[in-house]
C-alpha cells in the first residue's frame, strides 16, 4: 500500500509544479475583476487596438494620433486634460521634445495625491507598442472609467500621467517630475509597464528607504494575484533601474510600485508587439492590481508611507503573499542551524545516521550541481554556434526559448536521478544531510549578501521536518513527505523559468541550478523512488524530445520572423556610400542588397549607438544617391577664462528622425542642446558619443560646447531618417513575410555622415 502511495506522489509533484505556474495570474475564465470592480478586459483591449495600429515613436506621424486618442478618451469621461510640453535630455543625453498627457480626479481631502503612470510612445522605429506600454495606458483608461462609474469621491487626488518619450530616456517623466507644479503633491505612484507580450505581471517596488509600510498597505489592498518577492526587489535595487518611476524616486524621493509582465520577451520593442499577440490574461492581471490598489490608496494617508525597515516577502499559492521583518532573518537562520545540529546529534547517537553514509551523500549532491551548472553555463554558446541565427534575436530569448528551458530542466532532472542512483546502501536519512547542510550555507550567504532572498529558509525548514520524520520512522507516509516538499515546489519552480525569460537564455544556468537545488529539497521523496535509472532515462528522453522539438521550431516563419536590418550610409565628405547591416546570419533579403562584395568589419567607423552595443556586421559599396546632409554653421567661437566656447547650428535639409553627434578625444567640460544642459556626470563618463537628438517637426539643433582654450574639436554627425524602404531613390524590395525589422538598432534608415573640424 505504501509503495502505491509513494508512486502516487510522482504525478502529485507534477501537478504541484503546474499549479505553481497556474496560480500566478488570472485564467481565461476568471471574471472576478469585472464582477468586483467593473474592470472590463474587453474594453481595455479596444484601447490597445487603437493605440497600436501604427508605430508611434516620438516624431512619427502616428505619435500625435495616439496622443489625441488618449486625450479624447479621458475627456469623454468628463475629465479635464492638459498637455505638458517641453524639451529634456534625460540622464543619457537623448534630447527630445516630450508632450505629457495630464489629468486629475479631485479628492475631498488635502493629503498627498496618488499618481497613475504609464507612457504612450512606442520604441523607435518599428514597434507597435501594444504591450509596451499600450497595455499600461489601456489599464489606466479602463480602470479610471470603472472607478468613475462607482461615483465615489476619493479622499486623495488621483493624478493621471501618461508620459511621452519614455523609450528615449525617461524624458517625459523627467519633464513632469522636475517642472510640473503637481509633482510636489504626489505621495505614491502606480506605474504600469511591459517587457514582453505575455506572462504574469510582477510587482516590484521603488523606494529610497525600507519597504515595510509600502508592503503593509499593498497586503491590505489585497490584490487577487500578487506575483512578487523580495529577491527580485533586492536585485532590482542593485541594478541600474530604468522605468519612469525611477526618475520620481531619484529626483523627488517619491516612492511607488511598478507592475510589468515580461514573458514572450522576443516581441519586446518589435513590430510584433501587437494587439493580436498581447496575452489578454496579462492585461487582466494588470487590471487586477490597479483596481484594489486604486480604491485603497485613494483613501490612504500617502504622507505616512516612508519607513526605514525592510521586510522579506514572497508569493505562494493559497497563502498568496507571505511577509516578515528583516529582523527575523538571522534568528530564523540560527534556528535552522540549531534544528539541524540537534537532528544530526541524535541521528548519530541513535545510529539512524552514519558518518560514512553522510559522506557518501555528498557525492550525488556535488556531482549533480557541477554537471548541471556546467551545462547551463556553456549551453547558450553552444546553441548559438549550432544556430547562429539566434544571435540576430538581440533579446537573447528566441521564439523556442520556453522549449529550451523545458529541455534543460528535464536533462538536469536526469542527471540528478542518475547521480542519486550511483550511491547505494545509503539510508534516506543519510542522503538528506548533504542537501540540508548546503542549503544552510546558501541561506547564510543570502542573509549576508542578498537578504531579500532569505525566504529560501522556508523550504529548508520543510526539509528539516522531513529529516526529523525520516529519523524516527523507517517508512514515513509518502503523502506527508509530498506535503513537506510543497514549499520548495511552489517557491522555486517559477524561478526556473523567470530568470531565463527575464535575462535571456545566456542565463540558462539559473534554470539548471534551481532545478538541481530544488531536486535536493525533494530528496525525502525522490531518494525513495526505486526506479531512479528509469526515471533518469525518462527525464533524459523528455529533454531529448524537447531539444528535437526546439530544433524543428528553430526555422523562421511569418509568425516567428527573423529580425533583419539594412541601412544606407552616405559619407558626404568622402562622397562614398555603403550598405550596412547588423545581422550576424544574413537573410536572403539583406544579401540581395549587399551583394557578393560584402566585407566585415564595417568601413564606416562603426560607431552608431544601439542599446546592446550592437555593431554593423557586414557592409558593401552602395550607389551614390542624392541625399542632402545637414547644413552646419558656426554661430559663435569665443575664448573666456581658459575655455573655448563654440556655438554650432545643425540644420536638416530633408525630413529626418534622429541626429547622433560624436566627438574626438578633446575633453568637453560643458554642453547644451537647444539650451538643455547635458549633465556633468554624463560628460565625464560618456566616451565619444556626445548626444542623440530624436527629432520632432524637423527641428534644427543648436549645440553649445566648452572645450580647453586653443583646442581643436572634431565632430562627427550621423543624421538618419527611417524611410529607407519608402524612399523613391532606393528601390528596396519589401521584406518577406518571415522577416521583421530588427529592434534595438538604427534600422531601415538612410544615414548621412558629416565630419567638421573647428
Amino acid at each position: 500500500m505504501k509503495k502505491t502511495r509513494l508512486w502516487i506522489t510522482l504525478p502529485l509533484l507534477v501537478l504541484a509544479v503546474i499549479w505553481s505556474f497556474k496560480a500566478l495570474m488570472p485564467s481565461d475564465s476568471n471574471t472576478s475583476i469585472n464582477e468586483l470592480y467593473g474592470f472590463s478586459t474587453d474594453r481595455a483591449l479596444k484601447h490597445v487596438k487603437e493605440i497600436s495600429r501604427k508605430p508611434h515613436a516620438v516624431g512619427f506621424p502616428a505619435h500625435k494620433e495616439v496622443r489625441e486618442y488618449i486625450v479624447s478618451e479621458l475627456e469623454a469621461m468628463g475629465l479635464e486634460v492638459s498637455l505638458q510640453q517641453g524639451y529634456t535630455a534625460g540622464d543619457w543625453a537623448n534630447y527630445s521634445k516630450a508632450i505629457n498627457i495630464v489629468s486629475k480626479i479631485k479628492g475631498s481631502g488635502d493629503g498627498k495625491a496618488l499618481l497613475l503612470l504609464s507612457h504612450y510612445d512606442s520604441n523607435p522605429h518599428s514597434s507597435l507598442g501594444a504591450s509596451d506600454a499600450g497595455s499600461g495606458v489601456a489599464t489606466i483608461l479602463e480602470g479610471i472609467r470603472a472607478f468613475l462609474e462607482k461615483e465615489i469621491t476619493p479622499k486623495n487626488d488621483i493624478i493621471i500621467l501618461i508620459t511621452d518619450a519614455e523609450e528615449l530616456g525617461l524624458n517625459g517623466a523627467d519633464l513632469f517630475s522636475n517642472r510640473h507644479p503637481w509633482t510636489s503633491d504626489v505621495g505614491l505612484i502606480l506605474n504600469f509597464e511591459a517587457r514582453g507580450s505575455g506572462g504574469p505581471s510582477y510587482m516590484f517596488m521603488e523606494t529610497n528607504r525600507g519597504n515595510e509600510k509600502l508592503l503593509k498597505e499593498f497586503v491590505q489592498a489585497n490584490p487577487a494575484f500578487p506575483v512578487t518577492n523580495s529577491l527580485a526587489y533586492s536585485i532590482y535595487k542593485l541594478l541600474p533601474n530604468d522605468t519612469d518611476l525611477t526618475v520620481f524616486r531619484e529626483d523627488q524621493d517619491i516612492e511607488g510600485f511598478n507592475f510589468a509582465f515580461i514573458d514572450d520577451h522576443y516581441d519586446y520593442h518589435s513590430v510584433r508587439d501587437s494587439y493580436e499577440r498581447l496575452n489578454r490574461n496579462s492585461l487582466t492581471h494588470q487590471g487586477s492590481y490597479l483596481m484594489p490598489l486604486l480604491l485603497h490608496f485613494s483613501e490612504t494617508d500617502l504622507g505616512q508611507l516612508k519607513s526605514l525597515n525592510d521586510e522579506v516577502y514572497f508569493n505562494i499559492p493559497v497563502f498568496e503573499l507571505v511577509n516578515y521583518p528583516f529582523d527575523w532573518i538571522w534568528p530564523m537562520w540560527f534556528l535552522a542551524v540549531g534544528v539541524f545540529l540537534v537532528l544530526l546529534f541524535f541521528g548519530l547517537k541513535n545510529k539512524t545516521l552514519s558518518s560514512k553514509g553522510i559522506l557518501k551523500g555528498f557525492i550525488p549532491v556535488l556531482a549533480s550541481l557541477l554537471i548541471n551548472g556546467s551545462i547551463g553555463y556553456y549551453i547558450w554558446g553552444l546553441l548559438t554556434a549550432v544556430y547562429p541565427e539566434y544571435k540576430d534575436i538581440l533579446h537573447g530569448f528566441p521564439y523556442n526559448g520556453h522549449t529550451y528551458i523545458l529541455a534543460f530542466v528535464f536533462l538536469s532532472l536526469a542527471v540528478c536521478f542518475w547521480m542519486y542512483r550511483l550511491v547505494k546502501s545509503i539510508t534516506v536519512a543519510d542522503l538528506l544531510i548533504a542537501p540540508a547542510l548546503i542549503w544552510l550555507l546558501i541561506c547564510w550567504a543570502v542573509a549576508q549578501y542578498l537578504p531579500g532572498a532569505s525566504f529560501f529558509v522556508i523550504p529548508l525548514y520543510a526539509l528539516l521536518a522531513s529529516l526529523l520524520v525520516t529519523l524516527y520512522q523507517k517508512e514515513p507516509d509518502p503523502l506527508l513527505m509530498w506535503f513537506l516538499t510543497l514549499p520548495a515546489v511552489f517557491i522555486y519552480a517559477p524561478f526556473i523559468a523567470m530568470f531565463p525569460v527575464a535575462l535571456g537564455l545566456k542565463m540558462l544556468v539559473t534554470a539548471t541550478a534551481f532545478t538541481t537545488l530544488g531536486f535536493w529539497l525533494l530528496a525525502p521523496l525522490t531518494a525513495r523512488y526505486t526506479g531512479k535509472k528509469l526515471l533518469g532515462t525518462l527525464s533524459f528522453l523528455g529533454g531529448l524530445i524537447a531539444l528535437i522539438i526546439a530544433h524543428f521550431q528553430s526555422d523562421f516563419t511569418p509568425e516567428k520572423a527573423k529580425p533583419t536590418s539594412l541601412v544606407y550610409i552616405l559619407d558626404t565628405d568622402e562622397k562614398e556610400a555603403r550598405w550596412g547591416t547588423y545581422e550576424h546570419e544574413l537573410s536572403k533579403w539583406t544579401s540581395a542588397t549587399l551583394g557578393k562584395e560584402k566585407v566585415r568589419p564595417d568601413k564606416m567607423n562603426n560607431v552608431i549607438y544601439s542599446k546592446y552595443g550592437s555593431r554593423i556586421t557586414y557592409s558593401s559599396k552602395a550607389p551614390l544617391k542624392s541625399i542632402p546632409g545637414p547644413v552646419v554653421t558656426i554661430e559663435n567661437d569665443t575664448t573666456l577664462d581658459q575655455k573655448r566656447i563654440l556655438e554650432i547650428g545643425i540644420f536638416p535639409q530633408r525630413t529626418v528622425n534622429r541626429l547622433d553627434v560624436y566627438t574626438d578625444t578633446t575633453p568637453v567640460s560643458e554642453a547644451s542642446v537647444n539650451g538643455i544642459e547635458l549633465s556633468e556626470f554624463y560628460l565625464k563618463q560618456r566616451g565619444t558619443r556626445l548626444f542623440t537628438h530624436y527629432i520632432s517637426d524637423n527641428d534644427s539643433t543648436m549645440l553649445k560646447l566648452s572645450i580647453p582654450a586653443g583646442a581643436e574639436l572634431k565632430l562627427t554627425l550621423y543624421e538618419a531618417s527611417n524611410d529607407l524602404l519608402e524612399h523613391p531613390l532606393m528601390e528596396i524590395p519589401p521584406r518577406p513575410e518571415d522577416n521583421i525589422p530588427m529592434p534595438f538598432v538604427l534600422n531601415d534608415a538612410i544615414i548621412t555622415k558629416k565630419t567638421i573640424r573647428h
